[in-house]
């Protein structure tokens, strides 16, 4: 592995996540919807998704990834002072789902805000809070993915509604010296796509929340070469190579676009944590999530290095290298 030198950076102390109750496998859903289990697992790798019930919010997910990833970190809630919320469905258009966070877990005052990114959203506010740790103006970070995309989505429309969980998950971030850390992270975006990956809705055009809209194939096209392109980008600024890699945490799309990116960059399939099977596409919280999940199972252990990336509606696009 390349030299990392040492410096102030945002270090992973926590992670966490959390699922609603109800588990909606294929078989349950095909019930509903025309379509087959063959068919959604053929096309996406899906299995099975998370559906929030009644009284499970985005922010009720985030908080309790939240108090998971505190604990793994041994990290006191009054100890943060600053949370980055990302998510494309928050429980109000206003305020910040990130305050109703900050109050279920009683911390008095800190900055807190919601970032949305859709997909990519993660991304973003891992970027966002590990500027304002390096740059002094905060110490101790929650960043969280956190996403109720069923109420979003339109039922009868069986090309979208199968691909689709809830969930959330959480990362501790703390200032630190040393050679651990986020090394680098890398963003875009371009509008020019809007109408391929869409909500058909919101509080200025049509005062409804909408649903989701999306143009699968050319979703794909674009996802495979955004992909490839920016886990290279990121790996040069932080003068790496793939050979460097020992897990990429990617978003979890369909397993055709994980094998598809893999391929393009040379890495071999074992290297990328797939946890799509399990939870679907939970959009913001897809990164985090499968972060915990492979943190929990032994496979991700401290000096690992890391590749997460995500795309998402916009279309937004990035990802970071860091040092686990």
């Amino acid at each position: 592995m390349s030299e990392i030198a040492t410096a102030r950076r945002s270090v992973v102390a926590g992670v966490g996540s959390a699922l609603p109750a109800r588990r909606v496998d294929n078989a349950e859903l095909i019930e509903r919807v025309d379509t087959t289990d063959q068919w959604i697992v053929e096309r996406t790798g899906i299995r099975s998704r998370y559906i929030a019930g009644d009284g499970e919010t985005t922010a009720s997910l985030a908080h309790d990834a939240c108090v998971k990833a505190l604990e793994h970190a041994g990290i006191a809630a009054a100890e943060v002072d600053l949370i980055v919320l990302a998510t494309a469905t928050p429980d109000q258009t206003f305020p910040s789902s990130a305050t109703k966070v900050q109050a279920m877990l009683g911390i008095p005052d800190c900055i807190a805000f919601d970032v949305h990114a859709v997909c990519t959203g993660f991304l973003y506010a891992l970027t966002v809070a590990d500027s304002m740790l390096r740059s002094g103006s905060a110490k101790t970070a929650l960043v969280i993915g956190a996403e109720t995309f069923s109420r979003l989505l339109d039922w009868e429309d069986r090309t979208t509604c199968v691909l689709f969980g809830d969930g959330a998950g959480a990362l501790v971030l703390r200032a630190e010296e040393g050679t651990r850390g986020i090394l680098a992270t890398k963003l875009h975006a371009d509008g020019r796509h809007n109408d391929l990956l869409f909500v058909d809705g919101g509080p200025s055009t049509t005062g409804t929340v909408g649903k989701l809209r999306m143009k699968g194939r050319e979703v794909f096209r674009h996802a495979v070469v955004n992909l490839a392109d920016v886990l290279n980008e990121v790996l040069g600024i932080a003068g790496l190579t793939s050979a460097d890699v020992d897990w990429v945490v990617p978003h979890q799309a369909n397993v055709r676009i994980l094998d598809a990116t893999a391929r393009k960059l040379g890495l071999p399939p074992e290297k990328v944590v797939v946890t799509v099977d399990r939870h679907a596409n939970t959009s913001a919280a897809s990164v985090p999530l499968a972060l915990d999940t492979a943190v929990r199972d032994g496979r991700i252990k401290r000096g690992d290095l890391i590749v997460l990336e995500a795309m998402g509606g916009g279309f937004t696009w990035g990802a970071a290298a860091l040092k686990y």
